[in-house]
């Protein structure tokens, strides 16, 4: 299974469920990411966050989606509301489309100890849906969209 994750900057979110991803998947997943407005660089508390998680941050890049045509994604997931509403390029079209809205922790003003427990709070949130994909890539791809829906759904409650 092939995912590309979009956020609008890609410098934090998308970032993080690239990383967790590819962590994580056993080969079952390659996960990429993408904005349709990206800032050109990562958040450097998303490669904080992932590196004390024991998590690769190498070739994280904030990137634009148009570089990704040739990736030919199985699965494109936003995981921000504004991407979410975003018209996507044609050669999405193949690829099964979800939202899974993520709070984005780079915005939180506080201590840092409460900015801390925001990127910790997303990260497990991502980790637990990445298990839940990995069981959807063991299945045969005919049912990927309706289970793929279904956590979809299950994540917006």
């Amino acid at each position: 299974m092939k995912i590309l994750y979009i956020c609008t900057h890609n410098r934090c979110r998308s970032i993080l469920s690239e990383a967790i991803t590819n962590h994580l998947a056993d080969g079952l997943i390659i996960a990429k990411s993408a904005g349709s407005q990206p800032v050109g660089k990562v958040h450097p508390l998303s490669v904080k966050y992932l590196a004390e998680e024991g998590m690769s941050t190498e070739g994280l890049i904030s990137q634009s989606w148009h570089e990704f045509e040739s990736f030919e994604p199985d699965v494109v997931i936003t995981v921000c509301d504004s991407a979410a509403a975003e018209t996507c390029p044609v050669w999405f079209g193949k690829a099964i489309k979800l939202h899974w809205g993520l709070q984005d922790p780079s915005k939180l003003e506080g201590s840092e100890a409460e900015i801390a427990a925001a990127f910790k709070q997303c990260i497990e949130i991502i980790r637990t849906r990445v298990e839940q994909l990995k069981q959807v890539a063991k299945s045969d791809k005919a049912n990927w969209a309706s289970q793929l829906q279904q956590l979809a759904d299950s994540h917006q409650s």
